[in-house]
Parts: C-alpha cells; sequence; structure tokens
C-alpha cells in the first residue's frame, strides 16, 4: 500500500508565514494600523482578505505580488524531500493542508519547480478579481470548536481519506507533518502506525507534550517523532519504504 505525507505550509515546507511575507511586495514593506488592527481571533482568513485590499490600493500588481511570494525560503531539507516524493510518486503520495491560500501555495511551488510533488492544496480559495486585486475564501465552514472558523485540518484529512477509501485506495501508513497549533485536530484521526512529526521547537511539538504528561499515550495515538529539517523526515519516510 501507498503512503500519505501531509504538510502543513508556512514554517513547515517554507520556513516563514507566507501571509507575513507577502507584505514585503509593498513600497515601505508594512501595514498601516488600520489594517494591522483589524485582526479578530480565530479569523485570521478574513484579515488577510483586508490585507490584500490593501495591496491592490497601493497599486501593487498581481505579477509583483507573485515575484515576492516566490522569493520565501524553504525550510532546511524540504527541497530534497519533495523532490523525493516527485520521484516516488508510484509509492507516496503527498498533499498540502495550509491556512494560507491555494495561490501563494501554487506560485511558490511552482516557483521552485516542486509543484507536481503535490497531489493535492487544500487551503483558503484565492483569486484575482478584475480589478487585478486578490480575493480570499475559506476553505470550508465546519463545527469543530478546536479550529479556526476557515478551517478544521482534522475534517479536511478524514474527508480526503474518505473520498480515496471510496476510490479503493487505502495507505499502508500517513505521515502528518506540522507545526502549528492548528495542526493538533488532525493528529487525533491517525493509526498507532502512523507518524505525527511535530517541528522541534515550534507549537505542535509543545502541545503534544502537554498531552502526553496530561493523558498518556491514549489521546494521540500515532508515534510522534520531532524533526528539525525535511532530512529527518526523508530519512523516516525511506525507512518506511524499505520496511
Amino acid at each position: 500500500m501507498k503512503i500519505l505525507v501531509v504538510f502543513d505550509f508556512d514554517h513547515t515546507v517554507v520556513d516563514d508565514n507566507s501571509d507575513i511575507w507577502v507584505i514585503k511586495c509593498l513600497p515601505s514593506q508594512t501595514l498601516p494600523n488600520s489594517v494591522r488592527g483589524s485582526y479578530r481571533k480565530g479569523h485570521w482568513t478574513e484579515y488577510m482578505g483586508r490585507v490584500m485590499t490593501y495591496i491592490g490600493d497601493q497599486g501593487v500588481i498581481p505579477d509583483r505580488v507573485r515575484s515576492v511570494m516566490e522569493t520565501i525560503p524553504f525550510t532546511p531539507g524540504m527541497t530534497d524531500l519533495l523532490t523525493f516524493i516527485f520521484e516516488n510518486k508510484s509509492s507516496v503520495d503527498c498533499i498540502v493542508i495550509s491556512d494560507s491560500n491555494t495561490m501563494f501555495i501554487d506560485w511558490i511551488l511552482k516557483g521552485a519547480g516542486l509543484r507536481a510533488a503535490v497531489d493535492q492544496v487544500f487551503s483558503n480559495t484565492a483569486s484575482i478579481n478584475e480589478s487585478g486585486y486578490m480575493e480570499l475564501q475559506q476553505h470550508h465552514s465546519h463545527d469543530c470548536d478546536k479550529c479556526p472558523v476557515n478551517m478544521c485540518k482534522r475534517k479536511v484529512l478524514e474527508a480526503y481519506l474518505s473520498e480515496k477509501a471510496d476510490g479503493g485506495v487505502e495507505f499502508g501508513r500517513i505521515f502528518y507533518v506540522g507545526d502549528g497549533g492548528n495542526d493538533l485536530c488532525p493528529t487525533f484521526c491517525l493509526r498507532e502506525h502512523d507518524a505525527v512529526m511535530p517541528r522541534k521547537g515550534f507549537t505542535l511539538e509543545k502541545l503534544l507534550a502537554r498531552l502526553n504528561v496530561q493523558e498518556g499515550n491514549s489521546s494521540v495515538g500515532a508515534k510522534v517523532i520531532a524533526w528539525s529539517s525535511g532530512t529527518e523526515i526523508l530519512r523516516e519516510l525511506k525507512a518506511s519504504l524499505q520496511s
């Protein structure tokens, strides 16, 4: 059976936050207080819509935004990992579940020649309107009280696995690779022989450690394997393919 690798994007595949990086396309490389102060907790995508409207108001065209997004650095070892996944598509499927947006992710991966490594991207929908402004829509609505209003990554992953199962595809092992607080929820649907891979020193690793102390290993069934570079993930993936 195939292996499935699930990636978060910001601070996982890339070594920064794409929603913050985009501000570099502004001449001043900063947002006014009227925009910065408009964020409401749990409503990041709505806030980013206002950011992109402000960027459009400053006359920044989509090609300029794209060229800036293509300069975001990849996390060490990630380009090698994604290249390996692309070269082993007969054995490995790969998806991205991210709170960024579809256009940023596509631009960044295509700019690095790595888009073909990823089978599907699940993120907030982005498009360019007739005025040349980027518009954002939240990925879906859900009833999970643990996640931001625009996306529950567990719901996304479960729906993907269900759709694959309906088509006769079962995965022998799942690797979930992430860093943030919104990456905790999907770890609860992983099996014992799957792996949750939190980035060392980031929020997800701390949350998993706290759960382990509070509840023991029962709350998250998957094996926890922390990482600091894509090289470590690649080593685990190769070992799993050989076993």
